[in-house]
């Protein structure tokens, strides 16, 4: 929650976060495998990240997946995975040229050594871009990243680095694995699902929401224009009342 609460209407979200949902019946509605939908998905991430700095979006946090994605098919899952590590190495070069940054949040723990490797570098290759900064959640969970954070938390405590009579709700988000992001202004859901299943729990406190019926292969720059624009146009209180 920010501490200073501007009441007044905002030109646009600088922060977007999406769950990228509909991939599966996407495909589905054309006979195709749920993996095909996923494939398709990947491709519109591009163009999504592409239309962030003429919309103002200087962040963006993707949710690609969920600590409970685990529980779909094994070859669903192999399939994602596969899917992950060929789109970094495909798209490294352009998202390094393009400046873009991007970071990976979420337990690395269970995800294997080729992906996890990918990911480190692209992190390192693109750790002096600024144009966007570019979030993908992988293997994440909000009720587990409170958890983890709150381990790292208590560690401290038990080291006497940090005091328990110190701790408020400005620490936590210190030991997030979103410590160096900004909160989220506009949160958006595709595919006409209305929950927010688990994704950045904490960062989203004071998010505004916007759930769109689109699936997402379908979803396209202008819709995200559409929707940041809705967003513009709403008076965002924190609780305050408007003098």
């Amino acid at each position: 929650m920010p501490k200073d609460p501007d009441t007044t209407p905002t030109a646009g979200p600088r922060h977007v976060a999406i769950i990228m949902d509909g991939n599966g019946r996407w495909a589905q509605a054309r006979g195709r495998p749920r993996l095909f939908g996923h494939h398709a998905g990947a491709r519109r991430v591009r163009e999504v990240v592409e239309a962030c700095p003429r919309l103002g979006i200087k962040y963006l946090t993707i949710f690609a997946f969920s600590t409970e994605n685990w529980k779909r098919t094994q070859v669903e899952v192999a399939g994602l995975m596969s899917l992950f590590r060929r789109y970094i190495t495909k798209e490294t070069k352009t998202l390094k040229e393009n400046g873009i940054r991007v970071r990976f949040i979420g337990d690395r723990v269970r995800l294997d050594a080729k992906l996890t490797e990918l990911m480190d570098t692209l992190e390192h290759e693109t750790e002096q871009n600024d144009l966007v900064h570019l979030t993908v959640a992988l293997n994440y969970g909000g009720r587990d990243e409170v958890a983890r954070a709150t381990k790292r938390l208590a560690r401290d405590v038990a080291k006497g680095v940090l005091r328990p009579e110190d701790v408020d709700e400005e620490t936590l988000p210190k030991y997030l694995d979103t410590r160096v992001l900004p909160d989220p202004d506009l949160v958006i859901r595709t595919s006409g699902e209305a929950r927010i299943s688990n994704f950045l729990l904490w960062q989203s406190a004071y998010s505004e929401y916007e759930f769109s019926d689109t699936l997402w292969p379908d979803f396209t720059a202008a819709e995200l224009e559409r929707l940041c624009r809705s967003y513009g146009a709403r008076e965002r209180r924190f609780g305050a009342v408007p003098a």
